[in-house]
């Protein structure tokens, strides 16, 4: 098959990395793959596969212009299926397909939905008025598919599930790799790593008031905090609910970072406190790492985890805290077999390959439903 992904950026984010080892792992197994990206981004996922940057201006000039030239390479790569992930990419796809109701060969188009929110009522309706466009519409969780459903933006005939992927092969633990970075980072405690951009959706002040109580307990624990984004409000949540300045209180922010699979070998346990998701990548991977797990009860996260992590309702800070310290007081033995559960379930539901597999069988049956 040929088929041609459509994305907003190639930024340094969980929906982008999951397109592009999907799009690598189809070109693996002997498919024709190339790339459409609307947006730069200063940071971006390394691809190796052909890619057309468009560097969409939001004018509806500049979309027009887009349009023309994402129109004139499907006539050169003649793509049997067009799949597009998140809302911006979604509609050029959609529009994209419009400008091909004449053509001979018109692809099948995907839509994958990879958050519970990805706009307010006016994206919504977007949404509902394009859908006749794409063949099929995915969303990463149960919830957000749910959600979507319930809104009307999609009808539940042209809706369904496929959750993300882990890479479990290379997700794997290593004790001396720990020991390599702990040594490193200087850590000789108990440590939590969030991985996530500073946004609202992460909520990261609700973990910050879970970690004031949490430093309380553990005076010399850590929280590290992976991600991109003005890390000066948080600096300011930080000193806000903690008594020490933020350095001294055990918050490390360290920024956007590519070594994720390093940062979870090294921490002792995984906290994510969001407002919302879709189904967080992140989350998958630390349990492919068999980290225990506390976590907020939104979107696809329950769907996710199961039983294997310490679930809790967004916003409750303190029941955030109570849940980290519990992990805490658990000993190392029953938390690494905590940790091994969670990974028995990612092998077991959401490896990558077999999400490859599902997506082949979905690309295929589109591809012969648009022949016959």
């Amino acid at each position: 098959m040929r088929i041609l992904y459509v994305l907003t950026t190639l930024g340094i984010g969980g929906a982008e990395k999951q397109v592009i080892d999907l799009a690598q792992r189809m070109a693996s197994r002997g498919h024709f793959v190339a790339l459409i990206v609307l947006k730069h981004a200063d940071e971006e996922w390394p691809v190796k596969l052909p890619v057309l940057r468009l560097n969409l201006p939001t004018t509806v000039l500049g979309i027009a212009r887009g349009l023309r030239f994402a129109r004139k390479f499907l006539a050169l790569f003649r793509p049997d299926i067009l799949h597009s992930h998140t809302f911006p990419a979604n509609i050029f796809a959609r529009l994209l397909r419009l400008t091909l109701l004449f053509s001979r060969t018109v692809p099948a188009v995907i839509s994958t939905i990879h958050n519970v929110h990805e706009g307010g009522w006016h994206r919504m309706a977007i949404y509902r008025l394009t859908t006749p466009l794409a063949a099929q519409v995915t969303a990463v969780s149960k919830a957000a598919s749910d959600r979507y459903v319930q809104l009307g933006a999609v009808s539940a005939s042209k809706m369904t599930v496929l959750t993300n992927g882990i890479d479990t092969g290379a997700f794997t633990p290593d004790r001396s790799r720990r020991r390599r970075v702990r040594a490193r980072m200087g850590a000789d405690v108990f440590v939590w790593l969030a991985v996530g951009r500073i946004a609202p959706a992460k909520d990261y002040p609700n973990l910050l008031r879970a970690w004031a109580q949490v430093r309380a307990a553990h005076p010399k624990a850590l929280l590290w905090i992976a991600g991109e984004g003005d890390a000066s409000s948080l600096l300011l949540e930080a000193e806000k609910h903690l008594s020490t300045a933020s350095q001294d209180s055990g918050v490390h922010l360290l920024g956007l970072r590519r070594d994720i699979l390093e940062l979870l070998d090294a921490a002792d346990g995984y906290v994510l406190s969001s407002a919302w998701e879709g189904m967080p990548l992140a989350l998958g991977e630390a349990m492919a790492m068999e980290k225990a797990v506390v976590a907020t009860d939104v979107g696809g996260v329950r769907e996710l985890a199961g039983d294997t992590a310490m679930i809790i309702p967004p916003g409750d800070s303190s029941a955030l805290a109570e849940e980290m310290l519990k992990v805490m007081g658990m000993g190392d033995k029953a938390r690494r077999a905590l940790g091994r559960e969670a990974r028995q379930r990612v092998e077991q539901n959401f490896s990558m390959s077999a999400k490859a597999d599902e997506w082949e069988s979905l690309y295929s049956g589109l591809v012969e439903q648009e022949t016959a």
